[in-house]
């Protein structure tokens, strides 16, 4: 669909460089083009009719109605026309019309470039905005916003700058709406430095302003300073946060497993009537799910009038995480029965509910299911979820024949080792040295986890005894400069959050109480048949009570010692870690439940573990 060919129309432009778009200097008003609107009692009902049409055959009728009329030669009535087709998605004709208008103004460019963007077709609204100038139309604010807009949309930040420098030399840099795109547009192209710029050098800001600037902290990883900016908010603005707002904190708090400050958030949300909202519901039951809180999550699940297959699908992702592989097919069996046609992604939900909860047979069923009955191709993704489902099994020679059939595009190499990964984990699970190592050699030779590819050999090598190899490959990870990430976990007490790191002990809050609590811990932990060390988490030749004693220093251990020490009884101590919870932990915090008769949940890089009474919620699967 080509864009309307404007050559032979006088122009009075500078080049803006690689961006392809062109600024126009003022025109004298002899050349301007007029856009003041022709009407009569017909042209008005004909408008009034067109406003919210969005039927297309309508639309067509009407638009043969004005071709008899004689208002098709008039903008302003075409322009209405033309917003219809665009509120039906139906682009060719829109353009068409458009190329067939005498006089487009800039209120028909900019519809045509706000229906190609909703229509998914961001570049042809770029290209229509490059275009502009050929036809002596000079963009006004909306247009902008339209064409930034655009630039969001592609996450393209370099056009991004290049309209942002039309802005600044054309003297919308104060506009309200301008710079909320800006602030849109920057941070979906990860770049809050400029996004925040933007947002400090208003004079005016609005809700949408103030959300979009919460909103592009909350995606980036930078939920702290998601939750500092909505308490400013807070402070300085007369007006209440609305349900857009509230539904950017929450995900905030559930990036960062902020329990009581989601809670806080949740209150206001009940305040302002908006937890019916389905994007906000949704919103607080995957952060309450993130948090710990499954049953929580459930509830603000169910409280959502006509659930669409989004919520579904995260309530389905959530329970698998959680060890409530049951509840993941009761809500997957729910939306089958309500018609909720089930998409690629809901399959990737329950697929992982099946490999988190051993249900292998259910899940390869499954797969035949999804394409027969629902027509969902399997991508890369899905089989992912079947390597890792197998391979959690034990059905290791299954996982990696699989594996070895896929073949992985360059593109897709970051996919592919989500793949090579899982069979990674599970091999050095299942102590299979000789996959462990093809899948390690698979992952360092495509750059992609390479410092996870290095660990995880070298602690398979451990696990199976041999120390020698298991040395070699520390060595060598020395050598190329990669490093392990260090064992992190954080918990929060009434409002604050502590963190602690593997073996440091100097900077733990109360360390002495909390040493001498883990240790009498252990005492207790041993006269129940507990040792230390014998699970493969420590992966260095050492000797046994040297193993114990720096596994009672990895940092949950840490992290529940000062949560025992700290948080009141009858209150669940979570948990939260940034690698995956080794085995010695896993069994420690077990008895520990059970010794001291209080529930702990803890949320690892993988999924959630829910101790009481001596056992978890993944029954030692995971």
């Amino acid at each position: 669909m080509a864009v309307r060919d404007l050559d032979t129309h006088r122009t009075n432009r500078v080049d803006l460089g690689e961006g392809g778009l062109w600024v126009t200097k003022p025109l004298s008003p002899d050349i301007k083009k007029s856009s003041i609107p022709v009407t009569s009692d017909t042209n008005t009902q004909f408008i009034q009719q067109l406003q919210d049409a969005k039927d297309l055959n309508f639309v067509l009728s009407s638009h043969s109605k004005l071709l008899k009329s004689g208002f098709s030669n008039q903008t302003f009535p075409t322009n209405h026309l033309l917003n219809a087709y665009v509120r039906c998605q139906n682009m060719r004709r829109a353009h068409q019309l458009f190329d067939e208008m005498p006089e487009p103004n800039i209120v028909s460019w900019t519809s045509l470039m706000g229906g190609y963007i909703a229509a998914g077709y961001p570049m042809m609204a770029l290209s229509l905005f490059a275009e502009m100038p050929k036809d002596f139309i000079v963009p006004n604010a909306f247009t902008l916003s339209t064409a930034i807009n655009a630039c969001a949309f592609l996450a393209d930040v370099n056009a991004g700058k290049v309209v942002h420098a039309y802005i600044e030399m054309h003297g919308y840099q104060k506009n309200l709406v301008v710079c909320t795109s800006l602030i849109d547009m920057y941070g979906k192209s990860n770049d809050l430095v400029a996004a925040r710029r933007v947002f400090d050098s208003m004079l005016e800001r609005n809700l949408v302003s103030w959300t979009s600037m919460i909103n592009g902290y909350a995606q980036n990883a930078r939920g702290y300073d998601a939750l500092e900016l909505f308490k400013e908010f807070n402070r300085i603005q007369p007006e209440p946060p609305n349900k857009f707002m509230l539904a950017c904190v929450v995900n905030a708090c559930a990036s960062l497993g902020r329990l009581v400050y989601g809670r806080a958030t949740h209150a206001v949300i009940v305040k302002g009537g908006h937890e019916s909202n389905e994007v906000v519901a949704c919103g607080l039951a995957d952060m309450y799910a993130k948090c710990g809180c499954i049953e929580f999550s459930l509830k603000a699940f169910r409280s959502i009038r006509n659930p669409s297959v989004v919520p579904y699908t995260s309530m389905i992702v959530s329970a698998a995480k959680h060890g409530l592989g049951e509840v993941s097919f009761d809500l997957f069996e729910e939306m089958i029965c309500k018609g909720i046609r089930p998409n690629h992604v809901t399959f990737l939900g329950i697929l992982y509910a099946c490999s988190h909860c051993g249900l292998v047979d259910k899940g390869l069923d499954l797969l035949t299911w999804m394409q027969t009955r629902h027509g969902v191709v399997l991508d890369l993704k899905h089989h992912t979820c079947v390597v890792d489902m197998l391979g959690r099994r034990g059905r290791l020679d299954e996982a990696y024949r699989l594996a070895k059939s896929i073949v992985i595009q360059k593109c897709h190499e970051i996919e592919g080792a989500l793949l090579w990964g899982a069979l990674l984990s599970a091999s050095r699970l299942h102590g299979r040295l000789e996959i462990a190592a093809e899948a390690s050699k698979w992952l360092v030779e495509a750059g992609q986890q390479v410092d996870s590819a290095y660990v995880t050999l070298s602690n398979t090598c451990a696990v199976a005894g041999n120390w020698d190899d298991s040395q070699r490959i520390r060595s060598q990870m020395k050598h190329v400069g990669v490093s392990k990430e260090p064992g992190c976990s954080w918990v929060e007490v009434k409002g604050s959050v502590y963190v602690f790191y593997a073996r440091d002990v100097s900077s733990c809050p109360r360390s002495d109480e909390v040493l001498s609590l883990l240790k009498d811990l252990g005492e207790r932990m041993k006269e129940r048949g507990y040792v230390g060390g014998s699970s493969g988490s420590v992966f260095v030749d050492v000797e046994d009570e040297a193993k114990e004693e720096m596994v009672s220093l990895h940092s949950e251990r840490l992290a529940l010692g000062f949560g025992l020490l700290s948080i009141p009884r009858g209150e669940t101590i979570i948990i939260m870690k940034n690698l995956r919870m080794c085995r010695d932990c896993h069994e420690a915090f077990k008895l520990i439940s059970s010794i001291v008769e209080r529930d702990f949940v803890v949320r690892d890089v993988n999924r959630f573990h829910h101790f009481r009474n001596g056992s978890c919620t993944c029954r030692d699967y995971w």
